[in-house]
């Protein structure tokens, strides 16, 4: 059974990148735009690895890292940044937040797979 990925970005154009990426790839992908999308869509369909952008209206990357973070079932499954932003503060607050990695846009595509199959386990 395939591996299940949620990419969530306000950027449909990003969003859509990535799950050509992995659909490419064999995974399963779903979409939110924000990150109280991504909340709303998780509670009824779990995946096993979120990738999110940072910097998005409603809710940040950061913001919906720690909803997740203060979940129990959420606490070890896979959260990866695919962010603009290579700051190291911004990194340090990612991580601090329970960001299992980071990416930087434009992203390589092998990369985004490698790294995805990698933490997907």
């Amino acid at each position: 059974m395939a591996k299940r990925v949620m990419t969530v970005d306000d950027s449909r154009t990003m969003r859509e990148m990535v799950t050509f990426t992995l659909r490419k790839a064999g995974f399963d992908v779903s979409e939110a735009e924000d990150g109280q999308q991504a909340l709303d869509v998780l509670k009824t369909a779990p995946v096993d690895v979120l990738i999110t952008d940072l910097n998005m209206p409603r809710m940040d990357g950061v913001t919906l890292i720690r909803a997740l973070r203060g979940d129990p079932k959420w606490r070890s499954v896979p959260i990866l940044m695919l962010t603009t932003e290579s700051d190291a503060n911004k990194k340090a607050e990612g991580k601090s937040a329970g960001a299992t990695g980071w990416l930087v846009k434009p992203f390589d595509p092998q990369k985004l797979i490698d790294v995805v199959k990698r933490v997907a386990g």
